[in-house]
């Protein structure tokens, strides 16, 4: 994996920053995509050797487009920068929040992904990871799965609604892109600072970034268009 380059957005806490260490420990270059330039230095410090700090703002077309131009040559891209909602069902959730969560969930995915497309397509194996969540499936939402089911009211319904998208997205991207490998995680709640729930919950982001690091290091004969459980299980969409 040598000489191979990775940009993880949102990478100076939490998951993202679990995903940049363990793809430093495959032997990766890995630009620390991070909004808060004091923050992604401090993670950068802490990450230590083939980390580089690269001051990312997703919801910014100008940081976007500034950053694109630093990075001419990429080989995976892993969009894990995400905001949460207050846990409102649809019925209490305002326009704000809805656009609020959809502009860093998914609209700044397509906006990143388009503007590094051309440096990836200079990799002979290109891949893309979208941090998604098990809460957008609407198979697990609709089904048995107790956690995801009709009984939660349909609460996080802007959080949920814009994973949702994600997942559509990360199909609609590995139909277009031919020879990329683009599939979606859903990590399981994590002890982040996502919301106050996952800040509490004690599960480890490690745990769930090391299946983000498998697809974004996945063989050519790998699979693509999938959606993937932290434990390496296909997700229902």
């Amino acid at each position: 994996m040598h000489g191979r380059t990775a940009l993880v957005t949102g990478a100076n806490s939490g998951i993202g920053k679990e995903i940049a260490r363990q793809l430093l420990g495959a032997g990766l270059t890995v630009h620390v995509g991070a909004r808060d330039r004091a923050r992604g230095q401090a993670a950068v410090d802490e990450l230590g050797e083939g980390a580089h700090l690269l001051p990312l703002d997703v919801t910014d077309e100008q940081s976007i487009a500034a950053a694109a131009a630093q990075v001419p040559e990429l080989d995976v891209l892993v969009n894990n920068a995400g905001v949460s909602d207050a846990g409102q069902a649809p019925t209490e959730t305002d326009l704000h929040m809805l656009r609020r969560v959809y502009e860093t969930n998914v609209f700044a995915v397509v906006a990143v992904t388009n503007a590094f497309l051309p440096a990836l397509r200079r990799s002979a194996s290109p891949r893309i990871v979208t941090i998604s969540s098990g809460t957008g499936s609407l198979g697990w939402s609709t089904g048995p799965n107790p956690q995801f089911d009709h009984r939660t009211g349909g609460r996080a319904a802007a959080y949920r609604s814009s994973k949702t998208a994600l997942n559509a997205l990360t199909v609609f991207y590995a139909q277009t892109l031919d020879g990329f490998k683009v599939n979606a995680v859903a990590p399981g709640l994590r002890a982040t600072n996502l919301n106050p729930r996952a800040a509490e919950s004690g599960g480890d982001p490690a745990e769930a970034a090391a299946q983000a690091v498998r697809l974004a290091l996945l063989p050519d004969d790998g699979p693509t268009a999938g959606f993937f459980s932290w434990d390496g299980t296909l997700a229902p969409w």
